[in-house]
């Protein structure tokens, strides 16, 4: 009996919070590289710099630990010097439903070994969120653009509803290998499969302090509901998590062939 095809094995890091999620990744993504014979790591970092935005030193952290690309969201311009980070490394991503003009690039196709590329495409869902490009007319016009230089492409949707985040991965199921959701810091126990081949997670968790409220101290986000007062939302710091998904990728169809949710504790 003939073995399997080879596969394209991948780990998608859920949004990395501040220094503590910037450890997890230092500290874990080695391991769970051999652990799993990894031959890629995404990780959505628009929350690595002090908890909001990424800046150039905390991305090269981030790509130093063993993070092949780094993909972000609704916060990706908070820290002003993102603007010159994003126009100078391609592996970094911002959504890709941004007007046309706006610096950095929503997709990328990398090579991760000989002969083998993967992309992956950053999008932001509306539902909720800042007013962007409809990605449902965006995001298809760029998986077929994409799809003449590989079959594997990895979406990261940006999202706060998990019904636009389901009816994007609906639309593109059999187009994309994988569409995994970030943003609301909630791992979901939806992982599956669908129909014609493209692994989803509703959302991939977050990485960093989750004895917290989202990643941050937990009284001063009390007190602003308590109190409707400003506060400020340091990071948290206690039982750190790195929170994803494991996807392993059929490497001729681009198919996925299997998805797991991952929460790994910080030692």
């Amino acid at each position: 009996m003939a073995g399997k095809l080879p596969a394209v094995k991948l780990l998608f890091i859920g949004d990395i919070v501040g220094r503590p999620g910037r450890q997890a990744v230092s500290a874990l993504v080695p391991k769970l590289r051999a652990r799993h014979g990894l031959d890629m790591v995404v990780a959505n970092g628009e929350n690595a710099a002090g908890g909001s935005g990424l800046t150039g030193p905390t991305a090269a952290e981030l790509l130093a630990a063993g993070v092949d690309v780094l993909t972000t969201g609704d916060h990706v311009w908070d820290q002003k010097e993102v603007v010159e980070l994003l126009g100078r490394e391609p592996r970094v991503l911002r959504p890709l439903n941004y007007p046309a003009g706006v610096p950095g690039r929503g997709s990328g196709v990398f090579s991760v070994r000989p002969g083998l590329d993967v992309a992956v495409l950053n999008a932001q869902g509306r539902t909720f969120m800042p007013p962007l490009d409809n990605p449902f007319l965006v995001v298809p016009a760029e998986v077929d653009h994409l799809r003449q230089q590989t079959p594997l492409i990895v979406v990261d949707f940006h999202a706060e509803a998990t019904s636009e985040k389901i009816a994007l991965a609906r639309l593109l199921d059999g187009r994309v290998s994988a569409l995994i959701g970030t943003h609301t810091h909630v791992q979901t126990a939806d992982e599956q499969i669908l129909p014609a081949g493209t692994a989803f997670l509703c959302d991939a968790g977050f990485t960093g302090p989750h004895d917290s409220v989202l990643g941050r101290e937990v009284e001063p986000i009390v007190q602003r509901f308590l109190t409707n007062t400003p506060q400020q939302f340091d990071v948290a710091r206690g039982r750190v998590l790195l929170q994803g998904a494991l996807v392993e990728l059929d490497e001729s169809s681009g198919r996925a062939r299997a998805i797991t949710r991952i929460s790994e504790p910080l030692p």
